[in-house]
């Protein structure tokens, strides 16, 4: 269990947990106007975040593709985000045709408080989508936003995963917050919410609301890594604290933009499960393929 050396190990080590590949919830492709604006914004990462963010995966599309499949990725939810209104519905017809190419990429949509949401979030669930992505930092919206509750209740209803980014990190925004979501979930407690990033650094608020919601889960996205560990550190039980809730945790890896490779944030995975008796290799099973793969559908 002590995780791949490398990406060129990672699908040979899945394979010796019993599993054919691995299913990550968080991984982003987009278009690439789009792209070369989010990398831009790493390039001034120190100026943001007070330290560099090098971008691993500056490749093609192509070869991000091919890196993926490279390691055994055998499904992906493509995530896509709008910072503005008017985006989202662009944005979930460029991810739709992406998904439609690329076989191991499951439809997803996204969506921003305005009017048309309701209308055009209705539209990508009856063509499909098994995924939303909900980036409340990057977005700067109130997900109590009024427009947005008929969405938040269609979601429930059609029991399709959001991947909710709500939490502080990596820094905070006028409506981050697991208090904030909560609230959604309080009107909404049948909503299958992925926290992405396990709310970071309000963990202890993560686990908090998956104790409160049933189907409410975690994703690993960049937890426990030494570059997010030098500023906002998992607590000290955290693998206890797993094992308390093992099926509500999904592999997520913010793929390809983050500072290290893909092997390191399995490593850290890896891990917690030697950390508690109560995880060990079920546990890995469980959060690289099987949990991720019931909540896509794959």
């Amino acid at each position: 269990m002590t995780g791949p050396a490398d990406d060129e190990d990672v699908a040979a080590w899945v394979r010796g947990l019993g599993r054919d590949g691995l299913v990550d919830i968080h991984v982003h492709f987009l278009p690439e106007r789009m792209l070369a604006k989010v990398w831009a914004y790493f390039d001034a990462a120190e100026q943001h975040y007070g330290m560099p963010w090098p971008v691993h995966y500056r490749l093609p599309e192509a070869d991000r593709l091919a890196a993926l499949r490279g390691m055994g990725v055998q499904a992906f939810a493509p995530l896509v985000y709008p910072h503005k209104p008017g985006m989202a519905e662009w944005l979930n017809g460029w991810v739709r045709e992406f998904a439609e190419r690329e076989p191991d990429a499951v439809p997803t949509a996204t969506f921003f408080p305005e009017p048309e949401a309701a209308r055009y979030v209705e539209e990508a669930l009856r063509s499909g989508v098994r995924c939303v992505k909900v980036h409340v930092q990057v977005g700067a919206f109130d997900p109590r936003d009024a427009h947005l509750d008929a969405v938040w209740g269609m979601l429930a209803d059609a029991g399709v995963p959001a991947v909710v980014h709500c939490g502080h990190g990596p820094l905070r925004g006028e409506h981050t917050g697991l208090d904030v979501f909560g609230r959604v979930l309080e009107r909404h407690p049948g909503l299958v919410a992925v926290l992405a990033h396990a709310g970071m650094p309000e963990y202890d608020a993560a686990f908090d609301l998956v104790q409160r919601f049933p189907r409410v889960h975690l994703d690993t996205t960049m937890v426990g890594v030494p570059f997010t560990e030098s500023f906002m550190p998992v607590p000290g039980d955290w693998a206890a604290r797993l094992a308390d809730v093992a099926d509500r945790v999904v592999l997520g890896t913010d793929f390809p933009n983050i500072p290290y490779d893909y092997a390191t944030q399995l490593r850290a995975i890896a891990g917690w499960a030697e950390a508690d008796d109560r995880l060990g290799e079920s546990f890995l099973r469980s959060v690289l393929h099987d949990t991720p793969a019931k909540l896509l559908a794959v």
